[in-house]
């Protein structure tokens, strides 16, 4: 596969996740094998111009610029990673600089602006806002040493930024650089630019990450970066690269913008027909946005943020009563909260469950919207019995009854890991307020605040801290309460009632005042039928994504081993 090949399926591997930085990778790599630009016979070859940059550094060397440095441990180049075109050879950073030395040691005094005192965070983006760039104090002497010049190459030598490089090209003001970075001086008769190219790739990277490897905080020396292998082509074609590699880099700069532009229209899109969909005034108007929205699923649905954002419009239109159709022949939920009533009551008597005072009624400030016709609100409380644990850390066993903490508990699924044990005595001493029983919901009432999941074991559990088990009572449907509590209404209702400074949390009695919207029994299956076939629509898309993500990454990982190796 050619250079233009390549070229010509630059947006399909655009498209791949991380495809354009893919792309960067890819010139970069190319650039450095000699692969990116024609070779020209006619032009110096590097053996001879590494001849005249000895020689030059030796000329420049009397003249006291630079101090002498101690000799490498070895010269000799080790097991090159590739063959380089005939008319360029392998060297040593070292051979083609005048120093590698590290910077200044003073304080940054933003008041001081004679001599500016440069600095691994003033670097973003390969640029220097040098107005920003504070002071420092500095006599003659070691400014003379450290001072900065154009074609300058600074290099990041310690923490996160390990690595990070910059040209100097642009120098309006006096300036010498701190001592978290290393200056590479380069030979006059070397392209700077090339070597800022090489200090990109992944040759560099590669050796850089093995020089500083087996330390606590990444960490890179001026004797290794001196002992970098680089390979060097004649002068001209150093040009010839440094110029394509800016058209390319600017192409890619090109594809990144229109990206994002595309990214940003298409979530404009996507909010304003959700925004449509949830202030539609009445069903029809609803069903006809709805429509609008199943036409051009392949537009709007392209990307898991907005299938995220589907799913939570989903469920407030669910809660809200405007997902399915309204029955009035239905029993109303009214009917449903005293049949509720009546079992609470029961089981008060049978001493199942303690006498507890009834939450207090609801006020018309507290109602979250205006209901459907034959839907009521109720108090969480009200309509489930609370099974909950609030104690100490337990003492884990290899085996035994299941635990479940806040870790097992996702939104809408119980997790299988992590797989931990407590001993029959403490889940008896624990489960004391009653045992959970498959069909109830599960709740995390801290860290992460507000997820809930059906129960769905076979077998016993006990329920450690920041989770609590939700029984509800008589015929209200669980699955219909966990899709209430998932949805972005409630998930706000419960989030404005939690409290915390270094862990936000809701207490169980605050937990029991939320108010729960409750249709008619026969509704909540519909609404809950309809929610699962929407659900698993929205799975499916996702799982599109995925496939046409990993089908671009593979074909992009494809070209670019091709383009490596031709």
């Amino acid at each position: 596969m050619d250079t233009k090949t390549f070229l010509d399926n630059f947006g399909y591997i655009a498209d791949a996740q991380n495809g354009v930085q893919k792309i960067r990778e890819l010139i970069f790599a190319l650039a450095v094998q000699g692969k990116l630009v024609h070779q020209d016979s006619n032009n110096e070859i590097a053996s001879s111009l590494l001849v005249r940059i000895e020689e030059d550094k030796k000329e420049v060397s009397k003249k006291g610029l630079y101090g002498r440095l101690k000799q490498l441990p070895t010269e000799e180049i080790i097991d090159p990673p590739f063959e380089l075109p005939n008319s360029w050879s392998w060297s040593l950073l070292e051979n083609i600089s005048h120093t590698v030395h590290y910077g200044y040691t003073a304080s940054a005094k933003p008041e001081l602006t004679d001599v500016r005192l440069l600095r691994i965070t003033d670097i973003q983006n390969n640029r220097v806002n040098w107005e920003t760039v504070p002071g420092c104090e500095i006599n003659e002497k070691n400014y003379k040493v450290n001072c900065l010049r154009a074609n300058d190459i600074l290099i990041a030598r310690t923490g996160g930024t390990i690595g990070k490089t910059y040209l100097v090209d642009d120098l309006p003001v006096k300036a010498v650089f701190a001592s978290y970075l290393i200056r590479v001086v380069p030979s006059m008769l070397m392209s700077s630019g090339y070597l800022k190219l090489f200090m990109e790739s992944p040759l560099y990277w590669g050796q850089l990450y093995a020089k500083s490897a087996g330390t606590g905080q990444p960490n890179v020396n001026a004797t290794s970066l001196r002992a970098l292998q680089l390979p060097i082509p004649p002068l001209e074609e150093q040009k010839r690269i440094v110029a394509k590699v800016g058209q390319l880099m600017a192409l890619c700069d090109q594809l990144e913008t229109q990206q994002k532009q595309k990214a940003k229209t298409r979530v404009a899109l996507n909010n304003a027909a959700l925004d449509k969909l949830l202030t539609a005034l009445n069903s029809k108007e609803l069903n006809l946005h709805w429509q609008r929205i199943a036409n051009n699923f392949h537009h709007l649905y392209d990307n898991l943020e907005n299938i995220t954002k589907l799913r939570a419009a989903i469920l407030d239109l669910a809660v809200e009563g405007r997902l399915v159709a309204q029955d009035n022949n239905e029993i109303p939920a009214s009917d449903l909260l005293e049949k509720v009533e009546r079992e609470r009551s029961e089981a008060i008597e049978d001493g199942v469950v303690k006498k507890t005072t009834l939450m207090p009624e609801l006020s018309q400030e507290e109602e979250l919207f205006n209901l459907p016709v034959g839907w009521c609100f109720e108090r969480l409380g009200n309509l489930c019995r609370f099974i909950d644990y609030r104690g100490k850390t337990p003492n884990k066993v290899e085996s035994g009854v299941r635990l479940i903490t806040a870790k097992n508990i996702r939104m809408g699924h119980l997790q299988d890991e992590p797989r931990e044990f407590v001993t029959e005595n403490t889940y008896k001493e624990w489960m004391t307020r009653g045992f959970p029983e498959n069909g109830d919901l599960l709740f995390t009432t801290e860290a992460p605040l507000g997820n809930v999941c059906m129960v769905n074991l076979d077998c016993r559990f006990a329920l450690a801290q920041r989770a609590i088990n939700l029984h509800p009572w008589a015929d209200q449907y669980s699955q219909f309460l966990m899709y209430a509590i998932m949805s972005p209404l409630l998930q706000d209702t419960i989030s404005a009632k939690a409290t915390g400074m270094t862990a936000t949390g809701i207490k169980a009695a605050k937990l029991k005042l939320i108010p729960i919207p409750v249709p008619p029994i026969e509704e909540q299956k519909r609404i809950v039928a309809k929610v699962d076939q929407l659900m698993a629509l929205c799975d499916q898309l996702e799982a599109n994504i995925r496939d046409k993500s990993d089908t671009a990454a593979c074909y992009a990982n494809a070209i670019v081993k091709q383009m490596a190796a031709a």
